[in-house]
């Protein structure tokens, strides 16, 4: 199913998760003032707009309020981030993530209606876009080229079910590696083939990267 994503703010970081949904099954909604920005993107986005961001009117008329996630990616000007995050609360965005740098700016956009806040890195682009696209998916590292660390939350159709059972290495190329009970709970590494997997885990492994591509378990409900 296609996933309607908007971005605002087409820096650095908003040029990176861009590209990278632009692999995946997805509408990208790319608006920037500076057109320059928008017309670097035009391979890889749906709707390129020259726009201010903060002009809530604007923002409905592209069609902000049909995505399903929006990423507000500047951060040089808080303001802006402020009333961009604060209107796509108001258009009823379901999923809004802002980038922050201090621990003021994200108390603030939280408190405006941003759902998650991320920190202004290149390769932090690169796992917001894999988290946009599996829903399942808390966190991906890069360890290398070839190798990355996930976490995610099981599908239901392993909820229940055994390692033994499950077959994880075999069928994705998996290695199960640990689990927390909850988000942010401790890492547990004591695993044994009849350890029953729940659907709140949070489950840890390592995995192929080519893999991760098209790991549909990562989508299912």
């Amino acid at each position: 199913m296609t996933k309607t994503v908007g971005i605002l703010g087409i820096g650095l970081f908003g040029t990176t998760i861009a590209k990278q949904l632009s692999q995946y099954d997805c509408d990208i909604i790319a608006v920037d003032s500076q057109e320059e920005n928008v017309n670097r993107l035009e391979p890889y986005v749906a709707k390129g707009v020259i726009a201010d961001i903060t002009d809530i009117h604007v923002l409905e008329e592209i069609g902000i309020s049909d995505c399903e996630v929006v990423v507000v990616a500047t951060g040089s000007n808080l303001e802006a981030s402020i009333l961009a995050v604060m209107h796509c609360h108001k258009l009823g965005v379901p999923k809004i993530v802002a980038k922050a740098k201090s621990k003021t700016s994200t108390e603030i956009l939280m408190k405006m209606g941003a759902t998650r806040i991320i920190n202004p890195e290149k390769e932090t682009g690169i796992r917001v876009a894999k988290n946009i696209v599996y829903h399942k998916l808390a966190d991906v590292i890069s360890l290398d080229e070839n190798i990355s660390l996930v976490e995610f939350y099981p599908p239901l159709s392993w909820v229940g079910k055994s390692l033994d059972s499950l077959q994880l290495r075999q069928k994705y190329d998996l290695n199960l590696i640990g689990y927390r009970t909850e988000e942010n709970a401790s890492l547990n590494t004591q695993l044994s083939a009849d350890f029953e997997v729940k659907e709140k885990f949070m489950l840890v492994a390592i995995m192929d990267s080519k893999r991760l591509e098209n790991a549909d378990f990562l989508n299912e409900e």
